[in-house]
């Protein structure tokens, strides 16, 4: 069992960056185009064990880690992430807590936590507070920049593997929604849940009528920062104002639990979102999911499956889990282990331990655009 003498932490810093498969080689949403997604991987040894974590940001937060975590980390007791999370928050004080720094320690927690199951001899899910031993999840990707036979097949072939939940961006160009909307409709069928994500593009009034009209003709039941997140006002209004059977959500740029405070108090959403790999790792969701709790709100899990399928089995409240195709592709080809849904949830394997991942070399290295093996 961990925390015994002699069994002390070391840590060495991966990014890997993995292009989009978007038309010409780009994804759009609302608010943002790119071409690549990089994902940041910390890998933890003691006693001859070795956890995995990660995040998806810019390469300069494995440098951040690095420089301001590994010397944290180096040496810590395996047994205690929670302990090390604490110092790590301290540690990064003035270098800033929120954004690129949240998602380091985020990365690093992951990684200590998996550490332990995997010295426990256990799948992480059963380290934790656990209450579920699967997540629902839906599908999610429909990029603004998909002509509409790829959105639709893309949507309707996670219908057809028994996810009962899709969600599409939207709001780039307003004027062309309605015809994506309809055609995404008519292929998943009135029996599918659809769910919209604007990504901050539309504003307060603005919103509020798209909130109406996506309820109204096309009987979307989510829709996700029809505002920017940052504007807590324009979300009350839409959450308010907006039709019944329409929950607003934000959460996913939450980095401190006091984001998610703010965004429920007054109650700017009707479902709390929150990212493992940004929220402060596994030791910062559980507080959002307590707090979460305390305000009677839904937790719903943002991408990142490999890490989510087993995190948000310790949040009591769970919504559901964001099935990202970017994330699904990208955890896919740097790891073995990850899971697939089966009747529109993920459950971890009883039988691996910690995570259950492994990494693939042989595919990552073509990609590395930090450290070394």
């Amino acid at each position: 069992m961990p925390g015994t003498a002699g069994e002390f932490v070391s840590i060495d810093v991966h990014a890997f960056t993995v292009p989009t498969d978007g038309p010409d080689g780009r994804e759009q949403d609302g608010t943002l185009t790119w071409d690549a997604t990089t994902m940041i991987l910390v890998r933890a040894h003691a006693a001859g064990e070795t956890g995995l974590g990660y995040t998806y940001g810019d390469v300069s937060v494995a440098a951040f880690i690095e420089s301001k975590l590994a010397p944290v980390v180096t040496g810590a007791d395996p047994s205690a992430p929670a302990a090390t999370w604490q110092r790590m928050f301290a540690e990064i004080r003035n270098a800033g807590r929120p954004g690129a720094g949240a998602m380091a320690v985020s990365a690093v927690d992951v990684a200590l936590w998996d550490l332990w199951a995997r010295l426990a001899g256990l799948p992480l899910y059963r380290i934790l507070p656990s209450v579920h031993d699967r997540v629902p999840v839906y599908g999610s990707g429909g990029f603004t920049n998909y002509p509409t036979d790829r959105l639709v097949e893309q949507l309707a072939g996670w219908v057809g593997q028994g996810i009962g939940r899709v969600k599409l961006k939207t709001s780039r160009h307003p004027e062309q929604d309605p015809q994506r909307l309809s055609a995404v409709r008519a292929a998943i069928g009135d029996g599918c849940e659809l769910f919209a994500d604007a990504n901050g593009a539309l504003r307060g009034k603005q919103a509020l009528a798209w909130a109406h009209r996506f309820h109204d003709e096309w009987g979307v039941c989510w829709l996700e920062e029809p505002v920017s997140s940052a504007d807590l006002i324009g979300l009350r209004l839409v959450r308010e104002a907006g039709p019944p059977g329409l929950d607003v959500a934000a959460g996913e740029y939450a980095f401190v639990l006091r984001d998610f405070t703010n965004l429920l108090v007054p109650r700017a959403v009707d479902c709390l979102q929150a990212d493992v790999t940004r929220c402060g790792g596994i030791t910062g969701l559980l507080q959002v999911a307590g707090l979460a709790a305390g305000h009677e709100s839904d937790l719903s899990a943002h991408c990142a499956p490999a890490v989510s399928a087993h995190a948000f089995c310790a949040v009591p409240q769970l919504r559901h889990l964001e099935y990202f195709h970017d994330h699904v592709r990208v955890e896919s080809l740097i790891f073995d282990g990850t899971l697939r849904p089966e009747a529109g949830f993920l459950a971890p394997d009883p039988g691996r331990a910690g995570l259950g991942l492994e990494v693939r070399w042989a595919d990552a290295e073509p990609c590395r655009v930090y450290g070394r093996r």
